[in-house]
């Protein structure tokens, strides 16, 4: 399938593992050039090292916390004068604790906020005014199948992420008219650190144990298996697409078949 990315430019929030990684691979193979954030400048720093070995393209990089609004706007002037465009936005952040909504604090619920609502509001305020000048570009956040389908330990992820999704409809009905698509994947249950997490939480609260929440969790998809970070990767890239072109405001979920709503 020819995607019409070859040298556009994307940048990819929290990219130096799990899907963010997944999605900064996927992009370099569609020859597309990539500016790269996350908190761990290591870790980034050997993505990015893969990255120019394995393709044939650039890669800008910058460590920080996406909830710092001064850094993420920085961050994208930085790349815009790297690059001279910003064609593609792939926000995202890691999810908030896994908790009742008991054991939540102000501070959590604060946290949550800013890392996974307002962080996008930074990266769209930045990278909006380049791709309406160009018009042209594709805003795309990640959340998770919680904006959708709440999960018990996620209070805080169920209700922030279902923002996102109120500002997704937002921004595709005011920018629709400068060729500028604007969705989110929500991902189902796959194999990254986060599933771990779930698993322990879910382990404190019922009693079960780490390998019986999986098998019941694995029982309960469809599918009967954990997404891979690629696939959800696939869906990233095909968003950004030439062929998606006509796609925005909507939620696209990555999840096996969990979801039951119509």
């Amino acid at each position: 399938m020819q995607t019409g990315l070859r040298n556009r430019v994307a940048v990819i929030a929290a990219s130096s593992k799990g899907i963010g990684r997944a999605a900064a691979f996927a992009m370099a193979a569609e020859g597309v050039n990539l500016a790269l954030c996350a908190r761990n400048s290591d870790v980034l720093e050997d993505t990015a090292k893969q990255i120019r070995s394995d393709f044939d393209v650039q890669v800008y990089t910058e460590p920080f916390d996406v909830g710092d609004d001064e850094r993420v706007r920085s961050f994208i002037e930085a790349a815009h004068v790297q690059f001279g465009r910003i064609d593609i936005c792939v926000t995202n952040a890691g999810g908030p604790p896994a908790k009742t909504f008991a054991e939540t604090t102000m501070e959590e619920w604060d946290r949550a906020y800013e890392l996974n609502l307002r962080s996008i509001v930074s990266f769209a305020h930045a990278v909006l005014p380049h791709m309406r000048r160009q018009q042209w570009g594709r805003l795309i956040t990640i959340t998770s199948i919680a904006a959708k389908q709440p999960v018990a330990e996620l209070v805080l992820s169920n209700s922030v992420r279902a923002g996102v999704l109120g500002l997704v409809r937002s921004l595709a009905t005011q920018y629709g008219a400068d060729n500028i698509t604007v969705n989110n994947v929500g991902p189902g249950y796959t194999a990254t650190e986060r599933v771990q997490e779930l698993a322990q939480a879910n382990a404190l609260t019922t009693g079960r144990s780490v390998a019986e929440y999986e098998a019941q969790v694995t029982k309960d998809i469809p599918m009967r298996r954990l997404a891979q970070p690629e696939e959800v990767a696939d869906a990233i890239v095909w968003l950004a697409s030439e062929r998606a072109s006509y796609i925005t405001g909507q939620t696209i979920l990555v999840d096996g078949g969990v979801y039951r709503g119509l």
